[in-house]
Protein backbone atom coordinates (compact mmCIF):
# COMPACT_ATOMS: atom_id res chain seq x y z
CA UNK A 1 0.00 0.00 0.00
CA UNK A 2 1.16 3.55 -0.64
CA UNK A 3 0.33 6.29 1.94
CA UNK A 4 -0.86 9.24 0.25
CA UNK A 5 0.50 12.80 1.61
CA UNK A 6 -2.14 15.59 2.44
CA UNK A 7 -1.42 18.83 1.66
CA UNK A 8 -2.24 21.64 4.26
CA UNK A 9 -1.38 25.14 5.04
CA UNK A 10 1.99 24.48 6.43
CA UNK A 11 3.29 21.39 5.57
CA UNK A 12 2.10 18.01 4.22
CA UNK A 13 1.20 15.40 6.68
CA UNK A 14 3.20 12.18 6.91
CA UNK A 15 1.85 8.56 6.31
CA UNK A 16 1.47 8.16 10.59
CA UNK A 17 -0.20 11.49 11.08
CA UNK A 18 -3.00 10.47 7.76
CA UNK A 19 -3.21 6.91 9.58
CA UNK A 20 -3.92 8.87 13.33
CA UNK A 21 -6.89 10.79 11.11
CA UNK A 22 -8.35 8.17 8.64
CA UNK A 23 -7.78 4.97 11.59
CA UNK A 24 -7.46 6.61 15.20
CA UNK A 25 -10.27 6.74 17.68
CA UNK A 26 -10.40 9.38 20.25
CA UNK A 27 -11.62 8.11 23.84
CA UNK A 28 -11.30 11.47 25.76
CA UNK A 29 -8.96 14.56 25.71
CA UNK A 30 -6.47 12.48 27.03
CA UNK A 31 -6.62 8.75 25.18
CA UNK A 32 -6.08 7.70 21.59
CA UNK A 33 -6.70 4.06 20.49
CA UNK A 34 -4.47 3.50 17.71
CA UNK A 35 -5.10 -0.13 18.06
CA UNK A 36 -6.49 -0.91 14.35
CA UNK A 37 -2.61 -0.08 12.51
CA UNK A 38 -0.13 0.28 15.84
CA UNK A 39 -0.54 -2.39 18.35
CA UNK A 40 -3.19 -5.25 18.08
CA UNK A 41 -3.21 -4.95 14.24
CA UNK A 42 -0.27 -3.82 12.86
CA UNK A 43 0.28 -2.18 10.12
CA UNK A 44 3.51 -3.55 8.92
CA UNK A 45 3.98 -1.29 6.06
CA UNK A 46 3.13 1.60 8.11
CA UNK A 47 5.53 0.88 10.80
CA UNK A 48 8.41 0.07 8.50
CA UNK A 49 8.01 3.91 6.96
CA UNK A 50 8.47 5.24 11.00
CA UNK A 51 11.41 2.91 10.71
CA UNK A 52 13.13 4.24 8.88
CA UNK A 53 12.07 7.15 9.35
CA UNK A 54 13.81 7.27 12.81
CA UNK A 55 17.02 5.02 11.88
CA UNK A 56 17.63 7.35 9.34
CA UNK A 57 17.34 10.34 12.00
CA UNK A 58 20.28 8.72 14.40
CA UNK A 59 22.49 6.93 11.95
CA UNK A 60 25.67 8.42 12.63
CA UNK A 61 25.03 9.50 15.73
CA UNK A 62 27.15 7.45 17.84
CA UNK A 63 24.12 4.34 18.77
CA UNK A 64 25.35 1.51 20.04
CA UNK A 65 22.24 -0.27 21.17
CA UNK A 66 18.69 -0.47 20.67
CA UNK A 67 16.47 -0.76 24.25
CA UNK A 68 12.78 -1.12 24.89
CA UNK A 69 9.63 -2.06 26.85
CA UNK A 70 7.07 -4.64 26.33
CA UNK A 71 4.81 -5.07 24.64
CA UNK A 72 4.09 -1.63 22.58
CA UNK A 73 7.23 -0.76 21.84
CA UNK A 74 8.81 -4.23 21.01
CA UNK A 75 7.40 -4.27 17.01
CA UNK A 76 9.01 -0.49 16.22
CA UNK A 77 12.00 -0.98 18.19
CA UNK A 78 12.88 -4.48 16.50
CA UNK A 79 12.24 -2.74 12.87
CA UNK A 80 14.34 -0.13 13.97
CA UNK A 81 17.00 -2.27 15.26
CA UNK A 82 17.01 -4.19 12.05
CA UNK A 83 17.04 -0.86 10.04
CA UNK A 84 20.10 0.28 12.37
CA UNK A 85 22.09 -3.08 12.33
CA UNK A 86 22.08 -2.86 16.24
CA UNK A 87 21.46 -5.55 18.89
CA UNK A 88 17.97 -4.83 20.70
CA UNK A 89 17.23 -5.06 24.30
CA UNK A 90 13.81 -5.52 26.05
CA UNK A 91 13.16 -3.87 29.03
CA UNK A 92 10.48 -6.56 30.99
CA UNK A 93 7.07 -5.14 32.98
CA UNK A 94 7.24 -8.89 35.52
CA UNK A 95 10.06 -10.57 36.72
CA UNK A 96 10.01 -14.09 35.51
CA UNK A 97 11.86 -17.54 36.74
CA UNK A 98 14.75 -17.18 34.53
CA UNK A 99 16.11 -13.80 36.35
CA UNK A 100 18.87 -13.76 37.65
CA UNK A 101 20.94 -11.79 40.60
CA UNK A 102 22.37 -9.37 37.79
CA UNK A 103 19.25 -7.15 37.00
CA UNK A 104 18.41 -4.00 36.96
CA UNK A 105 15.35 -2.74 38.16
CA UNK A 106 13.48 0.28 38.83
CA UNK A 107 9.50 1.17 39.57
CA UNK A 108 7.67 3.02 36.89
CA UNK A 109 3.94 4.71 36.93
CA UNK A 110 1.74 4.18 34.04
CA UNK A 111 -0.76 6.11 34.05
CA UNK A 112 -2.44 4.81 31.01
CA UNK A 113 -3.32 1.91 33.17
CA UNK A 114 -3.27 3.82 36.52
CA UNK A 115 -0.62 1.00 37.76
CA UNK A 116 3.06 0.93 38.77
CA UNK A 117 5.49 -1.61 37.39
CA UNK A 118 8.88 -2.98 37.77
CA UNK A 119 10.89 -1.76 34.94
CA UNK A 120 13.74 -5.26 34.56
CA UNK A 121 16.32 -5.55 32.68
CA UNK A 122 19.59 -7.83 32.22
CA UNK A 123 22.42 -5.94 33.29
CA UNK A 124 24.92 -8.28 31.18
CA UNK A 125 23.25 -6.96 27.96
CA UNK A 126 25.07 -3.71 28.43
CA UNK A 127 28.69 -2.71 28.26
CA UNK A 128 30.00 -0.07 30.28
CA UNK A 129 30.04 2.95 28.25
CA UNK A 130 27.30 2.48 25.79
CA UNK A 131 24.98 4.87 23.96
CA UNK A 132 21.60 3.49 23.55
CA UNK A 133 18.41 4.60 22.04
CA UNK A 134 15.06 4.17 23.97
CA UNK A 135 12.44 3.32 20.83
CA UNK A 136 8.95 3.43 21.61
CA UNK A 137 5.33 3.47 20.69
CA UNK A 138 4.07 6.08 22.63
CA UNK A 139 5.66 9.36 24.55
CA UNK A 140 3.15 11.07 27.55
CA UNK A 141 3.64 11.43 31.08
CA UNK A 142 7.17 10.35 30.73
CA UNK A 143 7.63 7.90 33.10
CA UNK A 144 8.86 4.79 31.11
CA UNK A 145 11.97 7.57 29.50
CA UNK A 146 12.19 8.19 33.40
CA UNK A 147 12.22 4.71 34.48
CA UNK A 148 14.56 3.63 31.11
CA UNK A 149 17.26 6.42 32.51
CA UNK A 150 17.68 5.08 35.72
CA UNK A 151 18.30 1.33 34.51
CA UNK A 152 21.15 3.28 32.17
CA UNK A 153 22.66 5.00 34.98
CA UNK A 154 22.22 1.28 36.97
CA UNK A 155 23.88 0.04 33.61
CA UNK A 156 26.57 2.44 33.45
CA UNK A 157 25.10 3.48 29.87
CA UNK A 158 24.03 6.73 28.47
CA UNK A 159 20.54 7.35 26.98
CA UNK A 160 21.34 9.13 24.12
CA UNK A 161 17.65 9.74 22.70
CA UNK A 162 14.31 8.84 22.12
CA UNK A 163 12.55 7.65 19.01
CA UNK A 164 9.09 7.49 19.50
CA UNK A 165 6.07 7.08 17.30
CA UNK A 166 3.11 9.01 18.92
CA UNK A 167 3.95 12.40 20.94
CA UNK A 168 1.02 13.50 23.50
CA UNK A 169 2.69 16.70 23.28
CA UNK A 170 0.18 18.34 25.66
CA UNK A 171 1.09 16.28 28.46
CA UNK A 172 4.73 16.20 29.89
CA UNK A 173 7.10 13.39 28.62
CA UNK A 174 9.10 15.38 25.80
CA UNK A 175 9.72 18.38 28.13
CA UNK A 176 10.90 15.48 31.02
CA UNK A 177 13.26 14.56 28.31
CA UNK A 178 14.29 17.54 27.46
CA UNK A 179 14.49 18.93 31.21
CA UNK A 180 17.15 15.92 31.43
CA UNK A 181 19.18 16.46 28.25
CA UNK A 182 17.60 13.39 26.42
CA UNK A 183 16.98 14.24 22.09
CA UNK A 184 13.63 13.21 21.33
CA UNK A 185 12.25 12.37 17.20
CA UNK A 186 8.54 12.20 18.07
CA UNK A 187 6.93 11.11 14.55
CA UNK A 188 3.88 12.39 15.22
CA UNK A 189 2.92 14.69 17.49
CA UNK A 190 -0.51 15.69 19.23
CA UNK A 191 -1.81 19.49 20.09
CA UNK A 192 -4.64 17.91 21.67
CA UNK A 193 -7.66 14.82 20.80
CA UNK A 194 -10.34 17.04 21.31
CA UNK A 195 -12.57 18.71 20.12
CA UNK A 196 -10.65 17.13 17.06
CA UNK A 197 -6.97 15.35 16.75
CA UNK A 198 -4.59 18.18 15.57
CA UNK A 199 -0.74 18.04 15.06
CA UNK A 200 1.66 20.61 16.44
CA UNK A 201 3.03 22.63 13.62
CA UNK A 202 0.05 22.04 11.45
Amino acid sequence: MQYQQQDTATRALNPLEQAILDKGVVKSAAALDVSAFISRQIDVQLLNWCATAIAEHYRGKQIDKIVTIEAGGIAIATLVALAMELPLVVGKKAATILDNAELLSTEVKSFTKNTQYTLTMDSRHFSPNERVLFVDDFLAHGQAVLGMQEICQQAGVTLAGLGIVIEKSFQHGAQIAEDNGIAVLSLAQLASLEPAVSFKGL
